[in-house]
C-alpha cells in the first residue's frame, strides 16, 4: 500500500513536470528567437561591405581627339566651361561609423553653362558688338594708312581716337589739332574715329584740308590693329562676350588699347584730344611724360598715357599691351590706362632692352588735374595778374604741351586774360574764329 501510494506520487511530479515544460516551450521559443535575432543583427554590424569595382569614368570631354571616325571634329572645352555634380558608388567605410547624412562622391562633369546667364551674356555680346560695329570703310584702313603716310611725306606721325560723333568734336578738340599744326607744319595726323570717316566728318575737318594740312580719319580695323599681339586674343574674347567690359566705357578702355597697338604698329606720336602742344616734339624719342612726383624722393609718383611717343615695335609698348590683355579690369577708372603704364614702367625700369626717358611733370603736365580751372580764370587783381603771367611764362619756357583734363575742366569758360587765353592766341591757326565754348 505505501509502494502504491509512492509511485503515484512519483506520477505526479512527472507530470507536474511534463505540464510546466509545455506551459513553458512557447516562452522559451520566443527567447530562442530573439537570440538568434540578436546573434544575426551583431553579424551585420560588424560586418564590412568589401567593394564592387566600380564602372570607370569616362574620359574628360578636352582630352577627347579632335578628330573622331567619320571625320567628325570634336571643338575641345575651353577651360572656363563650368561643372555640374554627379554622384558615383560611395566609397569603403565602416557602418559603424556612418555620418547622419552621407556625402557623396563627386566627380566634375563638364556641361553647359546654366541657361539663367545666357540673356544676360547675349546681351552684353549685343552691347559689345553694337559698340564695335565698323562699316566696310574699315577694311581699307590697312590701305588707307600705308598709302597716306606715304603719299604725305610727313616728317612726324600723329595719332588721335575720337570714340564721340562727329557733331560732339568741339573747339577743344579742334584747338588741340590746331596746335599739332601750329607746332608741326609737315605732320601727318591720323585720326582713328567710325564717326569722322564719314561725310560729316569731312565737314568737320575740311578747314584744315584746306589750309593743306595732312590729316585722315580712318574707321578702324581693330583685327588688323591688334593682329599679332596680345590685344588680338582678348579682342576677340570681347567679340565672344568672354569679357566683362564692367562699368568704365569700353570706347574709353578701347581707346587705351587702340593707341599702344597704334604707336606698336606704326610708331609715332599719340595725343589726347584735351593735349594742347605748345612746342615741337622733333627732339623726343621714346618718350613718356609723368604725371606727379614724390616730393621727398623727386622720383615720379603715377604716368600718364595721354602722350605717348614712341618707335615701332618698341619692347615697352609690347609691355603695355602685354599688360592690358592679363589684367584688363573694366570697372576700375584709370586701371587699363594710366595705371596700367604706371606698373608696368616700375617692373622694367633698369632692366637691359628698355631705352625710353620718363619726362617729369612740367613736360605735359604742368598743372595737375586738381587746380587745371585755374588756368581758365582770368585775373582778380594785381598780384593774381602777376601770378598768371609767371606761370604762364614757365609753361611755355618749360613744357611741350599742357594737359587740359577735360573730364574736370570742361565745363569752364576761358575768360579774358586767363593762361589758357593766351596760350590759344599762341597756337591759334583760325584765329578769327570764336572759341567761346571753351
Amino acid at each position: 500500500m505505501f509502494q502504491m501510494n509512492k509511485l503515484r506520487h512519483r506520477f505526479r511530479h512527472i507530470k507536474s513536470l511534463v505540464f510546466g515544460y509545455v506551459v513553458l516551450l512557447p516562452t522559451s521559443l520566443v527567447a530562442l528567437s530573439l537570440l538568434v535575432l540578436l546573434a544575426c543583427n551583431g553579424f551585420s554590424i560588424f560586418y564590412i561591405s568589401l567593394p564592387v569595382p566600380a564602372k570607370a569614368s569616362p574620359e574628360p570631354a578636352n582630352l577627347l581627339p579632335d578628330n573622331l571616325p567619320g571625320d567628325k571634329t570634336v571643338a575641345k572645352l575651353a577651360s572656363s566651361v563650368m561643372y555640374a555634380v554627379k554622384e558615383e558608388n560611395p566609397p569603403v567605410i565602416l557602418k559603424t561609423h556612418l555620418p547622419l547624412v552621407q556625402k557623396p562622391n563627386l566627380s566634375m562633369v563638364p556641361v553647359d553653362k546654366p541657361l539663367a546667364l545666357r540673356p544676360k551674356q547675349a546681351r552684353l555680346k549685343r552691347n559689345i558688338l553694337r559698340t564695335l560695329r565698323s562699316g566696310t570703310k574699315a577694311k581699307w584702313f590697312s590701305s588707307k594708312v600705308t598709302d597716306f603716310f606715304q603719299n604725305s611725306k610727313c616728317k612726324s606721325r600723329f595719332f588721335m581716337t575720337w570714340i564721340s560723333s562727329a557733331e560732339s568734336l568741339g573747339d577743344r578738340e579742334l584747338l588741340a589739332i590746331e596746335s599739332v599744326f601750329k607746332s608741326h607744319s609737315k605732320a601727318c595726323l591720323v585720326i582713328v574715329s567710325n564717326s569722322l570717316d564719314s561725310k560729316m566728318g569731312s565737314v568737320v575737318l575740311k578747314p584744315f584740308l584746306d589750309k593743306g594740312f595732312q590729316l585722315i580719319a580712318v574707321d578702324p580695323d581693330f583685327d588688323y590693329i591688334f593682329k599679332n599681339t596680345h590685344a588680338e586674343l582678348w579682342f576677340n574674347r570681347l567679340k565672344k562676350g568672354n569679357v566683362d567690359p564692367g562699368e568704365v566705357s569700353l570706347g574709353q578702355n578701347l581707346s587705351n588699347l587702340l593707341r599702344l597697338a597704334l604707336l606698336y604698329k606704326y610708331g609715332g606720336i599719340y595725343i589726347d584730344t584735351d593735349i594742347i602742344v605748345l612746342k615741337s616734339f622733333n627732339n623726343l624719342r621714346n618718350v613718356i611724360g609723368a604725371q606727379s612726383i614724390n616730393l621727398e624722393t623727386k622720383n615720379w609718383s603715377r604716368l600718364n598715357n595721354a602722350v605717348l611717343i614712341f618707335d615701332k615695335q618698341h619692347p615697352l609698348l609690347y609691355k603695355f599691351i602685354q599688360e592690358f590683355s592679363l589684367t584688363f579690369d573694366g570697372n576700375k577708372w584709370g586701371h587699363n590706362g594710366p595705371y596700367l603704364v604706371s606698373r608696368v614702367v616700375a617692373r622694367v625700369t633698369g632692366r637691359p632692352g628698355f631705352n625710353f626717358t620718363v619726362l617729369p611733370p612740367s613736360a605735359f603736365y604742368p598743372v595737375d588735374w586738381s587746380r587745371i580751372r585755374s588756368l581758365f580764370r582770368g585775373p582778380r587783381n594785381e598780384i593774381h595778374s602777376k601770378w598768371l603771367h609767371n606761370k604762364h611764362h614757365q609753361i611755355r619756357r618749360q613744357s611741350y604741351a599742357v594737359h587740359l583734363w577735360n573730364r574736370q575742366s570742361g565745363k569752364h569758360r576761358v575768360q579774358e586774360g586767363s593762361i589758357i587765353h593766351h596760350i590759344m592766341s599762341d597756337i591759334c591757326i583760325f584765329c578769327n574764329s570764336s572759341r567761346s565754348s571753351l
